[in-house]
């Protein structure tokens, strides 16, 4: 359970104002949609041509930012991350193939719908966030049984 004080707000709402700031940077400056899977999915259809188009690709630099900003981000507030265990590795298979399913299936995932889509007022990314919170909510009740 994550306790929630001042300290937990002001770290999310910069957070959250962060994310949407790099959102708007992305259209205006690129025109491009700030979609992880929608770039992870295109980054790896332009590497299977070959590794030299990957790394000049802007998804190559937009994911590479991503994991660099978290990394910088922990280093320099002092800021570790536990990571989970005692998870059944077939399930971790199983559940990152129902995401990137999904993901494609819906056409985006969270990011994409969640920020941006909503942003834009899509119905579809409205209705898709919903369904990706909804299912959450579920499945943390589920368990937690």
């Amino acid at each position: 359970m994550v306790e929630v004080n001042s300290q937990v707000i002001v770290s999310a709402l910069s957070g959250g104002v962060l994310i949407g700031l790099s959102a708007v940077l992305m259209m205006l400056l690129f025109g491009k949609i700030a979609g992880i899977s929608g770039a992870f999915g295109q980054l790896i259809t332009i590497s299977k041509g070959s590794l030299k188009t990957a790394a000049s690709s802007w998804q190559f630099y937009f994911l590479i930012g991503l994991a660099l900003g978290g990394w910088l981000y922990s280093k320099a507030f002092g800021i570790n991350f536990d990571m989970r265990e005692n998870f059944s590795t077939s399930l971790l298979i199983l559940s990152g193939i129902l995401v990137g399913f999904g993901t494609q299936l819906g056409n985006g995932c969270t990011s994409g719908h969640g920020v941006c889509g909503i942003a834009r007022l899509s119905i579809r990314s409205i209705l898709a966030t919903c369904l990706f919170m909804g299912s959450a909510i579920v499945t943390v009740y589920l368990v937690k049984l």
